[in-house]
């Protein structure tokens, strides 16, 4: 397939032709094994305080394996932000600047079966050719079929129908890869992770992209506080949507250009 590519000597083009054609593309060899290493760490600790709460509020029945909302002052989520993967692809997808959607992470196990193993895509409302959301996974462990490798209908972004079932599993791809690679795919493709049938977890984070003036899942500026924000390079405070903030009274709203909540260059 035309659709993987090597992060480290990726050509635009080809990103272009393959998100057209396919509406997904993998980039080998984007991580390096110790970020990936301290990622998965990362994850043990994240996984027992959402867990926590999944549980408590009653919700854990279908959420096994599922991490919301990973945006912490002290993991490697900024780090991670900081390094801006596929950066260019995204704003291009996007058609400029972007914010983060939401920051999340499975790790799928055998015989555990989360809602994003049913057969999906991640936007309700098909627009077309007009892309407000881009979704991107991150492999933390290798993707292979046995392991649970997500299912892609290559060429289903293009169209509002939905597939039949037994079709989307006879007839999809898979995204079979090493750890380190980055997925970006088209929002409106159907997809759904596969089913793990080793005894190991099959890890990953799971991103959203989208245009500044969309909602995010999460409020990432008021979690951090808005007085963090001197800690933030300019390109975490753009995407973690510092720049795209709603005011909350007329004093925020009243104010020069300069320290406007929400940019004039945010679309």
């Amino acid at each position: 397939m035309r659709n993987r590519l090597n992060y480290g000597d990726r050509h635009f083009e080809d990103f272009r032709v393959a998100m057209r054609d396919y509406g997904w593309v993998i980039f080998e060899n984007a991580l390096d094994s110790d970020f990936v290493a301290v990622i998965n760490e990362d994850l043990k600790e994240g996984y027992v305080k959402r867990r926590a709460i999944q549980e408590k509020n009653g919700i854990g029945s279908n959420m096994v394996g599922t991490l919301h909302h990973l945006v912490e002052k002290d993991n490697f989520s900024l780090p991670f932000i900081e390094k801006m993967y596929c950066a260019d692809e995204i704003a291009y997808f996007l058609s400029g600047n972007y914010i983060l959607n939401g920051f999340n992470a499975v790790i799928h196990t055998q015989q555990q079966h989360p809602y994003v193993s049913n057969m999906h895509r991640d936007v309700r409302t098909f627009l077309g050719d007009t892309k407000l959301l881009v979704q991107m996974i991150v492999t933390l462990d290798d993707f292979t079929e046995e392991n649970g490798a997500t299912y892609f209908l290559s060429g289903s972004h293009k169209t509002d129908i939905r597939p039949n079932e037994t079709y989307f599993y006879e007839t999809a791809d898979r995204a079979v890869t090493p750890k380190g690679s980055i997925i970006l795919f088209d929002s409106n493709i159907w997809h759904a992770a596969g089913e793990n049938k080793t005894i190991k977890q099959r890890r990953a984070l799971t991103l959203g992209f989208t245009r500044p003036f969309i909602k995010p899942q999460m409020d990432y500026p008021r979690v951090l506080g808005y007085d963090f924000i001197d800690k933030l390079s300019a390109d975490q405070r753009q995407v973690l949507g510092y720049n795209s903030r709603i005011p909350e009274s007329l004093e925020e709203y009243y104010q020069p250009i300069h320290l406007r909540m929400y940019k004039s260059d945010q679309g």
